[in-house]
């Protein structure tokens, strides 16, 4: 049997990014993940998660919920940070170039 956990580890995505994703669109948390999966395939769905947890920052905020919200910034910035890094080694192995992290 697959588990919860078993999902978000072949999502490509941490525990909280999906709990970013599911805040946002109001979904469980094994649908957030299926969702997460797609969408960080494409640069489009990366900008789109992004959006997400901006979003989601931004409600934090309006709400005064200065704790979520300072959560919510380290996801982001988990978040750009590793999908930068995946998108500039998906684009030295285009070129025949590699590029060192």
């Amino acid at each position: 049997m697959i588990t919860i956990e078993d999902c978000i580890g072949l999502s490509g995505l941490t525990r909280e990014e999906i709990d970013a994703i599911a805040e946002h669109e109001h979904l469980p948390e094994i649908v957030a993940a299926e969702l997460g999966c797609y969408l960080d395939q494409t640069p489009e769905g990366q900008r789109t998660i992004r959006s997400m947890i901006e979003d989601d920052i931004a409600h934090a905020v309006a709400c005064r919920d200065m704790k979520r919200a300072g959560v919510l910034k380290i996801v982001l910035a988990h978040y750009v940070r590793h999908h930068e890094h995946e998108q500039a080694l998906r684009k030295g192995e285009g070129d025949g170039h590699h590029t060192i992290a």
